[in-house]
């Protein structure tokens, strides 16, 4: 793999430097981390992180490969690839091209050859921060006026470029379906549309800035509020929605559409000093009493001292403290922080998926 120079420049004016890694360029945007030891493919594909640049713990990204199948979108999402080692070779029997070839073809600069485990430390003590990735120039004061341009992530809606265009049905209705669900798209990932489906959901996904009245036109079991990126305060459209939605339907929120669901109810949220990313987050289920360990990817929470009276919590992170799950009281809605669907990490929470379903056909009945 012939590699050019290439350096990290932080917001903070700390810089890295090391062998360029995938396509040579410059690229810039918030820096964060995550802890899984797999997954990367799942991870680079992920919507939730457009605007970000991801480093990997893990000392060694790439030896199993990319295959075409482990995708969580119809394209990688992050701004930038930051990694320890890539394996210089590849072996999986599913695998189809290396790492360093598919960042090629998709045009994302990545470095190697850094500590990363330095970097990790600057971002965990002194919060989440912008960076830009340069393997063309290591002129410092160039980088440095670009970075400068980078909008903080904090007041961007960043759903508008990754949400749907138009409405699509995840696959086509099969006998054994039973329930007609709406996926408001917020930069879903496929396995949590792959867990509904397996749950006996007919899906259909529509473009973010939907409307209730679209959606409640389409006739619906239930509504799902999918995963997504940035700060959630600025959909301020996709709120209004699930605000004319709430008590009508049964609703499930995961991540960004948790977040949304919390501020359609008159919560608030707020940025995270360096967020959850990762798929070893432990949570406790305070309704169970049991502790799950959860794959995350959230740089914003919902703020517990702000939900009302009609919102329990239902799951709590065990790391910080921060907010992880809420269930109405009054309405059939609820919704988690993390990712039961996991893909990648453990599959503890999968249970939250049959949840809405056993909610759909009780609201039916009711009704």
């Amino acid at each position: 793999m012939k590699t050019h120079a290439a350096i990290l420049l932080l917001e903070n004016g700390t810089h890295f430097t090391g062998e360029s890694f995938g396509a040579i360029g410059t690229t810039s945007g918030e820096v964060c981390f995550n802890t899984s030891m797999t997954g990367y493919q799942e991870i680079l594909t992920d919507p939730s992180y457009k605007g970000q640049m991801v480093t990997m713990t893990a000392p060694q990204i790439g030896n199993y490969g990319i295959n075409p199948e482990d995708i969580e979108s119809d394209r990688i999402q992050v701004q930038g690839f930051i990694i320890r080692e890539a394996s210089p070779i590849h072996s999986n029997h599913r695998a189809t091209q290396s790492l360093d070839d598919y960042l090629k073809e998709s045009g994302i600069v990545g470095i190697q050859g850094i500590d990363t485990r330095a970097l990790v430390r600057i971002i965990r003590d002194e919060g989440a921060m912008n960076g830009i990735i340069s393997s063309e120039t290591e002129d410092l004061a160039k980088l440095r006026h670009k970075l400068d341009q980078v909008p903080s992530m904090a007041g961007q809606d960043l759903v508008r470029e990754v949400s749907c265009e138009k409405v699509w049905n995840w696959a086509e209705k099969n006998d054994t379906d039973h329930f007609h669900v709406v996926a408001m798209d917020f930069g879903v990932k496929y396995n949590i549309l792959r867990q509904l489906q397996a749950h006996d959901c007919h899906l259909t996904i529509v473009p973010a800035s939907t409307s209730a009245e679209t959606i409640l036109a389409m006739n619906p079991d239930g509504v799902f509020l999918s995963n997504g990126p940035g700060d959630p305060e600025p959909v301020d459209y996709a709120i209004d929605t699930v605000k004319e939605l709430i008590g009508k339907l049964p609703i499930f929120g995961i991540c960004l559409g948790h977040q949304i669901l919390s501020l359609a109810l008159g919560a608030k949220t707020f940025k995270l000093k360096f967020g959850h990313r990762g798929g070893n987050h432990p949570v406790r289920n305070e309704t169970r009493g049991t502790v799950e360990i959860t794959s995350q990817n959230h740089g914003f929470a919902v703020d517990p001292d702000t939900l009302p009276a009609s919102l329990e919590v239902t799951h709590v992170n065990l790391n910080d403290g921060t907010l992880e799950g809420i269930k109405s009281t009054e309405i059939p809605a609820f919704s988690v922080q993390y990712h039961p669907e996991a893909s990648p990490g453990p599959h503890d929470s999968r249970y939250l998926f049959k949840s809405f379903t056993d909610l759909m056909e009780a609201h039916a009945k009711k009704n």
